[in-house]
């Protein structure tokens, strides 16, 4: 397959015609004599012909190179319509002073003479101005089909999506990693990978970032390729910031001009997509919005996601769809394209806290209010297996256990995921339910009453795990040391901490408070 240089140069002046670079696309065309003859609709511009809508047609066939024959005619029966409308002083000037009615003038004087006199006639007679049975509408009927036959339309963003698909068929050969990847060099056709840094105890304070009391962050997340820091706070607003600064994002430009993404309730939920473009956000009124990060632009509404608050979202692998949990007691997974509910589970019977998918993407586990984990076919929605984790065990009945309030997947492992219930416990537990490890606060189950752990996060390379208790302070745990208790523990928040989370591969760790800050820490 052959591919022609000038629709290469077509695509660059469509793509420079998207983005308002106007003064460079017409340096474009002077230079290579290639014209980009395409209007957004086809219909549109054919409409705005019939109907008459001259100014909006001559400003659109501005930027177009339509031929000579077929202009004199556009403009001579513009001039006519003005007469009929006795518009004579706009009739008048664009019969003598315009360049397309000189040259009408020059190769045909006796048309010229004709619309110099229908002008300078009392009355105006549509048998004289168009001959041959023809009228206003008939005229206008023959121009729209001769022009629409010299224009086209190109698809939006066509540019970048053929070099998305061309990135799709590198990868399908092999030529790009398999894996998802944070960004791909166009220019240079390499893939930039993102150090993951070793393993170290995340302690020392570096940030803050400071919030009214009243809208203090509910939620805080990192991107997968560590670009963006995001914050969802009880106003409704989702802020995004830059970990190494605490500062707000100034290179994205909806926020530079304050048109912040934005929930119509609390965000009680922050997830991105596994290529870090998109983001969802899912709120108190039971709403789910997914975002374009680079332009703050809503690109899908669930405004019926759930009958209660959302309480967690994530993304499948491929980006198609969004898993949800809620406080309606309901785990579901939501359509992207098709903006609509595709499989539901049900089986808690209190508030689902938490919800993600495996690694493979083939189980859902969700954490309930009910005490219980539950581990789900994603595609059937049967539930495989249900856990009442206990006192670092894995209990079948006769025990009502805490509220569980985190999930997450153990980066070194797929087979394995973390649980953060509200009791001094947290626990490292396989996808067929056996409970691998367990860490807790305190030196014994008989000492005395002990802070619950309210959220939890692993490292990196999850080779550490940390939680946070309802008093403020976080502790850090060896996964592979021998030790179930913190290695160390520190007064991260002088009120309750609400959310703790780890950067996908730094050695740093945000955590939000209902005091209003959000305190990000380094080793």
């Amino acid at each position: 397959m052959e591919v022609e240089a000038a629709d290469v140069i077509r695509l660059i002046q469509q793509f420079l015609r998207e983005n308002n670079l106007h003064r460079t696309l017409a340096t474009l065309q002077d230079e290579s004599s290639i014209t980009l003859n395409t209007v957004e609709s086809l219909d549109s511009f054919s409409l705005d012909i019939t109907q008459g809508n001259w100014d909006v047609v001559l400003k659109t066939i501005a930027s177009l190179s339509i031929p000579q024959r077929k202009l004199l005619d556009l403009y001579e029966h513009i001039t006519i319509e003005l007469i009929e409308m006795k518009e004579l002083q706009a009739a008048r000037s664009l019969l003598r002073q315009t360049e397309v009615m000189q040259l009408l003038k020059d190769i045909y004087p006796d048309r010229y003479l004709k619309l110099e006199q229908l002008i300078s006639k009392i009355s105006f007679e549509p048998k004289e101005a168009y001959p041959n049975r023809a009228s206003k509408e008939k005229r206008r009927a023959i121009i729209a089909q001769s022009l629409a036959s010299e224009v086209t339309v190109a698809p939006p963003s066509r540019l970048l999506t053929l070099l998305g698909q061309s990135l799709k068929y590198q990868k399908s050969q092999g030529l790009i990693p398999e894996d998802d990847i944070p960004a791909f060099d166009l220019f240079r056709g390499i893939v930039p990978q993102a150090k993951v840094e070793e393993d170290m105890p995340t302690t020392q304070l570096y940030q803050s970032i400071k919030f009214p009391k009243k809208a203090h962050a509910e939620c805080v997340t990192f991107s997968g390729d560590g670009q963006w820091m995001v914050t969802g706070a009880m106003d409704g607003m989702i802020e995004v910031w830059s970990y190494l600064t605490g500062k707000l994002r100034r290179d994205l430009k909806y926020q530079v001009e304050e048109n912040f993404m934005m929930m119509d309730a609390a965000v009680l939920c922050l997830a991105f997509s596994k290529d870090s473009e998109h983001l969802a956000s899912g709120s108190q009124d039971g709403f789910i919005k997914v975002w374009k990060i680079s332009t703050g632009q809503c690109v899908r509404r669930f405004p019926t996601a759930h009958a209660q608050g959302v309480t967690s979202v994530a993304f499948s692998r491929d980006g198609g769809t969004v898993l949800s949990g809620s406080f309606d007691q309901t785990v579901r997974i939501h359509g992207i394209k098709s903006g609509k509910m595709v499989k539901e589970f049900r089986g808690h019977v209190s508030f689902v806290n938490d919800a993600i998918f495996s690694l493979d993407g083939h189980r859902v586990i969700s954490g309930s209010s009910d005490g219980t984990v539950k581990i789900w076919d994603a595609k059937t929605a049967e539930c495989l297996n249900t856990l009442t984790l206990h006192e670092g065990h894995s209990v079948t009945s006769g025990v009502h256990s805490a509220t569980v309030s985190r999930l997450l997947q153990m980066p070194n492992n797929g087979d394995n995921f973390l649980v953060c219930n509200k009791s001094p416990f947290v626990y490292i537990v396989t996808l067929k339910g056996t409970v691998v490890k367990y860490f807790r606060i305190g030196k014994g189950l008989g000492d005395a009453p002990v802070s619950e752990i309210v959220s939890a996060c692993v490292s990196a390379k999850g080779e550490f795990v940390y939680t946070a208790t309802e008093d403020g302070m976080m502790q850090w745990y060896s996964v592979e040391g021998d030790s179930i208790y913190p290695q160390s523990s520190l007064k991260a928040c002088e009120s309750d901490i609400i959310n703790i989370t780890h950067h996908p591969f730094s050695n740093i760790l945000a955590v939000a408070g209902e005091n209003g800050l959000v305190t990000l820490y380094k080793p």
